[in-house]
C-alpha cells in the first residue's frame, strides 16, 4: 500500500508541476526508480531516490 501512495504522490508532483523539465524528470525517474526497486525487492524509497536524482539531471540537461 505504501508503494501505491508514493507513485501517486510522485505522478500528481509530476503533473503539477509539468512546466518545469528537472522536476518532470524528477518525477518520472523517482516513479521508474521505485518500481524496479520493488520488482528486484530492494529497497523502493532508495529506488525513488536515485531514479529521481538520476531522472532530475536528464530533464536539467535536456531543458
Amino acid at each position: 500500500m505504501r508503494f501505491n501512495r508514493n507513485v501517486s504522490v510522485i505522478l500528481l508532483s509530476a503533473v503539477v508541476l509539468a512546466g518545469c523539465a528537472t522536476a518532470r524528470g524528477a518525477a518520472i525517474g523517482a516513479a521508474g526508480g521505485a518500481a524496479v526497486s520493488a520488482a528486484t525487492g530492494h529497497s523502493v524509497e532508495k529506488g525513488a531516490a536515485v531514479g529521481g536524482v538520476a531522472g532530475a539531471v536528464v530533464g536539467t540537461a535536456t531543458d
